[in-house]
This record gives C-alpha cells, sequence and structure tokens, in this order.
C-alpha cells in the first residue's frame, strides 16, 4: 500500500507538471502593465503566471528601460518554481552582460542557492537516501560562487548568509572525499584509499570527515604492513577524538 500511494503521488506530480507545461499566450498591452500584471503574480507567489509575464516582457522588450530588472526577478522566479537550469542560463547571461552592475552580489548569491538547490533530489529527501557519494559539482560550484561573494563583496548583505552555507557546503564536501576513500579501502586498492584521506584532511581539516578518514588511513596503512605509518596515524586518531 506504501509502494502504491508513493507511485500515485509521482503520477499525480507528472501529471501535473505536463499540465503547468501548458504555455499561456500573454496579450499585447504597454511594458508598464505587463510589468505590473508580473509583479503582482511573483507577489502573489504565482510563479508560473510570473514566468510567463517575464517571458513576455524579455522577448518583446529586450532592450527597454525594463530589460535588466526583467531578468533579475527571472532569475528568482526560476528558482521558487525549481526550475534551476533556467535560473542558472539567465543568472550566466545576466553576469556576461552586467559585470558591473550594482546587484551583482545577489546575483552571485542566486548562482550559489541554485547549484546548492541542484545537489537536493525529492526522492532522496523523501527515502533519506544519503547523498554523499553523488557527484558533487553542483556542491564546488556553489562553494565557488560563495567564496566569490564573500571575497568581492565582503559587506554585502548576503555575505554573512553566503559565509554559514560555505561551511555546510565544505562539510558536504568532506564527505564526499570520505565516501571515496572508503570505496578505495572497500575494493582493497590501499595506496589509493591513503592518498584521498590525505587529501580530505589537507582541504578540509577540522571537518568530521577528516577524522573519520584517519581510521580508514590506518587501516590502509595496516593492509600494507606499514606498521609506524600506521602507528603513527592512530596517535592522531587518539589526538582527535569523535
Amino acid at each position: 500500500m506504501k509502494h502504491q500511494a508513493l507511485l500515485s503521488l509521482l503520477a499525480l506530480t507528472l501529471f501535473m507538471t505536463g499540465c503547468s507545461s501548458k504555455k499561456t499566450i500573454v496579450p499585447d498591452m504597454p511594458p508598464s502593465q505587463l510589468y505590473s500584471d508580473a509583479q503582482t503574480s511573483l507577489q502573489e507567489g504565482k510563479w508560473n503566471r510570473a514566468i510567463e509575464k517575464l517571458e513576455a516582457m524579455d522577448s518583446r522588450y529586450p532592450f527597454g528601460p525594463y530589460s535588466n530588472q526583467v531578468q533579475l526577478d527571472l532569475i528568482y522566479v526560476y528558482y521558487k518554481n525549481g526550475d534551476l537550469s533556467m535560473a542558472l542560463a539567465t543568472i550566466d547571461r545576466f553576469i556576461r552582460l552586467n559585470p558591473t552592475h550594482k546587484k551583482m552580489d545577489w546575483v552571485l548569491y542566486m548562482r550559489g542557492l541554485t547549484n546548492s538547490a541542484q545537489d537536493t533530489n525529492y526522492m532522496h529527501e523523501l527515502f533519506n537516501t544519503d547523498r554523499s557519494d553523488r557527484d558533487p559539482e553542483p556542491v564546488e560550484e556553489a562553494f565557488g560562487d560563495f567564496k566569490k561573494l564573500v571575497k568581492r563583496y565582503p559587506d554585502s548583505l548576503y555575505a554573512n548568509d553566503a559565509r554559514q552555507r560555505m561551511f555546510s557546503l565544505k562539510k558536504r564536501l568532506a564527505k564526499y572525499e570520505l565516501a571515496t576513500a572508503d570505496f578505495y579501502l572497500r575494493r582493497e586498492a590501499w595506496i589509493a584509499a591513503i592518498k584521498r584521506c590525505q587529501e580530505l584532511q589537507n582541504k578540509f581539516p577540522g571537518t568530521e570527515a577528516a577524522r573519520e578518514s584517519l581510521e580508514i588511513q590506518a587501516e590502509a596503512y595496516k593492509q600494507l604492513g606499514l606498521e609506524d605509518a600506521e602507528k603513527r596515524t592512530r596517535h592522531l586518531i587518539g589526538l582527535n577524538p569523535a
């Protein structure tokens, strides 16, 4: 019954996605009115309607006085609607065309949020799946976005939140490195496991994953018969208790 309910939920989700993909023709109207209507939809949280109107403005008036703000609004509503690829494409276009825009700190912040969201999967959350061994590329991109924001705009309103998110992303990346080292250990690739552990400890010192990697490193040394190296590693484990 549980699986049947989940399948029904998935079917309903696909049906709703199909329905929402049908585009509504936006009638011709002055840009000021069209933008006002788009803002109303945005403020009401009607993301699909806001997207339709903003996309119409973007295509009909690409060089008008609303152009930059329309693109900024599209970045936001694409993100809120879960259209992450469209959000990233719009962000990258905006950065390319407006590299010195006054809201560039916000654009970088949204890029970080969007890349972070790509690492989150609804089904993983539903089944409480450990994602530590998943491809960390979106996480690396997000970390780079937030790092760039903090470096370029240290006094930005978004800088402190970006720093906190970098801390969480760092732990996520460290867990991926740990999962990889554990994979090598289970495959009896002792040297590869040791190298991965050492890389993790150098790149992400102070993380829980770095401490746990010492156990993998010690076991790999043991399997290689390197008693002195194993002893030194176990001494480090003693100095860094859980």
